[in-house]
């Protein structure tokens, strides 16, 4: 099972609490206070393993709750600190805090993106000071102590977004479970009825001279993706990191489906769920030819196509026809995409080292 959201309850470690005691040794008359502080309770932290790849374990698992400090001893002892607790999430996982009232969105607290990201999501109590602490040169025999502080609670909201570079976009049934399957090493599912995919799935496409890039195959998204009809809302979040998107269009009439139709709603829900997302370098392929029936179906997508200036393949994810062509493509687009990046992220520096007058 593919899980990509869940809602957790964390609670860090309260502090112990500071001793209250005084020396009782012989032939040590009026023995001073020897209570001592006590520990810091634990924290909790959120981190990024390149180990695992879906949020399931935190589905039946909600609540967790670090350690509490050891409490203060006599003979001025210091109470133990906690170990801290740590929670490993797949990396591409939103952190969200949203303790509180419904009605107030969520705070992104990290984008744990690269595998050893941390964020602290809950710091353990302070632990209290026993009264050794508070003794002075008019005060010898105090009998004040401090409870250990509590640690902080919060409920979170961890938020799976898949780190592809590539996106696989289309009606159910377009082919796109066959073609990452015929690109890559990964085998998802795959019949002849809708909604085949349930979850996305990632592969990994090798190109000469160790050239790679990463693909997912997300489920079909039908009219209506970005109000949550079908599985779209649940899984369209998934491509917001890709850097280039590749429509699945299926021009073989056993769909009943004009292709046509079928591509420019995709790029409406794509434009309706995120304007960002719909602005990124798109392909536009002709998939199931080997399956073509009528050839004005294909020449319609691909007089679409030039219309919106998008590049045009004809391919078939069953017979490998028109692949090779078609992944260099990607490459080329993705490796603009990526100078484009750094060009931005270069320029982002520079002028945080030059502030403007």
């Amino acid at each position: 099972m593919f899980v990509d959201q869940v809602d957790i309850h964390v609670t860090a470690g309260h502090g112990g609490r500071g001793c209250l005691a005084f020396r009782r040794e012989k032939y040590v008359p009026r023995g001073g206070p020897s209570g001592g502080d006590a520990g810091h309770g634990g924290s909790i932290h959120v981190i990024a393993s390149a180990h695992i790849n879906t949020l399931i374990n935190y589905r039946f698992h909600p609540e967790f709750e670090a350690a509490r400090g050891g409490h203060g001893e006599g003979s001025n002892r210091t109470g133990k600190d906690a170990a801290d607790l740590t929670l490993t999430v797949p990396v591409g996982t939103l952190v969200y805090d949203h303790t509180g009232s419904p009605e107030i969105p969520p705070r992104l607290l990290a984008d744990l993106s690269t595998v050893g990201d941390q964020v602290t999501v809950a710091k353990g109590g302070r632990g209290g000071l026993g009264n050794a602490h508070f003794a002075t040169s008019t005060n010898r025999a105090p009998r004040k102590v401090q409870p250990g502080e509590d640690g902080e609670e919060k409920w979170l909201r961890l938020e799976l977004k898949l780190l592809a570079d590539v996106g696989l976009v289309g009606f159910p049934n377009a082919g796109k479970s066959t073609l990452i399957s015929r690109i890559s090493a990964a085998k998802p599912k795959i019949a002849d009825y809708p909604f085949t995919t349930l979850s996305p799935n990632l592969g990994v496409v090798g190109l000469s001279d160790d050239r790679s890039f990463v693909v997912a195959d997300v489920p079909g998204l039908i009219e209506g993706a970005h109000l949550g009809t079908g599985l779209g809302h649940q899984f369209l979040r998934h491509l917001e990191r890709t850097k280039v998107l590749v429509h699945l269009v299926d021009v073989s009439s056993s769909s009943g489906r004009d292709p046509v139709s079928d591509m420019d709603i995709i790029r409406r829900e794509l434009e309706l769920f995120a304007p960002d997302l719909a602005a990124k370098p798109q392909l536009i392929c002709a998939n199931k030819i080997d399956a073509l029936d009528d050839e004005e179906r294909a020449q319609a997508i691909e007089r679409r196509a030039q219309e919106l200036e998008l590049p045009f393949f004809r391919i078939s994810g069953v017979t490998g026809v028109g692949l090779p062509p078609l992944l260099q493509a990607i490459w080329g687009e993705l490796v603009a995409a990526r100078e484009a990046e750094a060009a931005e992220a270069l320029l982002a520096s520079q002028d945080d080292d030059y502030p403007g007058e």
